[in-house]
Parts: structure tokens; C-alpha cells; sequence
């Protein structure tokens, strides 16, 4: 897939004349890529657009108004786009309510580790945490975790053939999500772009 590049970052006045119809498409590209698991965790599938959209938005926020700024904030985004036969995902804990955090984060240590794929001929596809050092603690979780997925290649046919299954496996929390053939579509994208 396609890294972003400083000149792929409009400007401020562009990006506020392209901002309202950006952020529609957006949402709804997100809404196809978001994963419920469970109650608690949502993971969501990035890609070029997704990661462009959150340059944009920082750069925004920020008043970034030099390249060396913009260019700082593409390589760390960058990381979060899939290399070539990878998915790229943000796995949350969707938990807003101090109770709940302090009652959940010490049980979900390692929830980054718990995540993969189940494909169609049994096969597995389990996340390899991005940027583990940074977001782990040893006694609470991270409420946001990056995860890749390396697919084989037939991995990625299984997974555009269908059915998949996203699954958590976790000691204390435990979750599985079939995926639609929308999703799934949408997903096996990815590969080819």
C-alpha cells in the first residue's frame, strides 16, 4: 500500500475548502473498517486514506505550517499504513468510565497479543504488536494498541473467500466477530492497492 508523503498534505486553505466532503467519506470508510469485539474492544483496519485524514487533522489542530512539522507527522503515521501482504490495525478499549478503566485495564494486559484472523481451512493470522515498547505497561493495558497481520497469500484469497473470523483469546476477555462479505471486500482491498 501507498505511503502518504508531505506533498500528499494540502495545505490549510485547501484542506478547509476539501475538509466537510473528506471527513464524510471518511467516516463512512471507517464505519466499513470498524470491528466490534465484544463490549469492550473495537479494532479499526487502516489505510493511505484513514492515515491521510489523521495528517490533516493534526496538522490542523497543530497550526502545522512547515514541511519539516507535516513531514515529522507522515513518518509516524506512516508506520501505521499496511506494508505489502500486512493489515494495519488500531485495536481500542472502548472504555470511557473511571470505574470500568481501573476495573478492566489491569486485566487486559497482553490484550495485544490476543488478536487474530480465523480463516476458512483453519489457518490463523495473529496480530504482531506495533510500537509495543511505548504502549506497554507491566500492570495495565494501553487503551490503544497497533497491530499488523502478515497474510500469506493464500491467506488473502481465504480471507476475501470468506468466512473470517476476528477473534480476541484472551485470559480475561474473550470475543469473536464474523466478518461480512462487505467487510471482508473491503479488507481484502488492501492487498492490492
Amino acid at each position: 500500500m501507498r505511503k502518504l508523503t508531505v506533498g500528499d498534505i494540502a495545505d490549510h486553505r485547501a484542506y478547509e475548502r476539501e475538509r466537510d466532503e473528506f471527513r464524510t467519506r471518511i467516516i463512512e470508510m471507517k464505519r466499513r473498517r470498524r470491528i466490534a469485539l465484544g463490549d469492550l474492544l473495537s479494532i479499526v483496519f487502516e489505510n493511505t486514506d484513514t492515515m491521510r485524514w489523521q495528517v490533516q487533522e493534526m496538522a490542523r489542530a497543530e497550526r502545522m505550517l512547515t514541511d519539516d512539522a507535516i513531514a515529522e507527522e507522515v513518518r509516524t503515521y506512516n508506520d501505521l499504513i499496511p506494508d505489502a501482504n500486512e493489515l494495519s490495525g488500531t485495536l481500542f478499549i472502548e472504555l470511557t468510565d473511571d470505574e470500568k478503566l481501573r476495573e478492566w485495564l489491569p486485566k487486559l494486559v497482553n490484550i495485544q497479543h490476543a488478536v487474530r484472523f480465523d480463516l476458512a481451512d483453519g489457518s490463523r493470522v495473529d496480530a504482531v504488536p506495533d510500537d509495543e515498547e511505548r504502549l506497554t505497561r507491566d500492570d495495565v493495558a494501553a487503551t490503544v494498541h497497533y497491530l499488523k497481520f502478515p497474510f500469506s497469500a493464500r491467506q488473502q484469497e481465504l480471507l476475501a473467500a470468506g468466512p473470517t473470523r476476528v477473534v480476541v483469546e484472551h485470559p480475561d476477555y474473550r470475543a469473536v466477530a464474523e466478518l461480512t462479505e462487505a467487510q471482508r471486500a473491503e479488507l481484502a482491498r488492501d492487498f492490492s492497492e
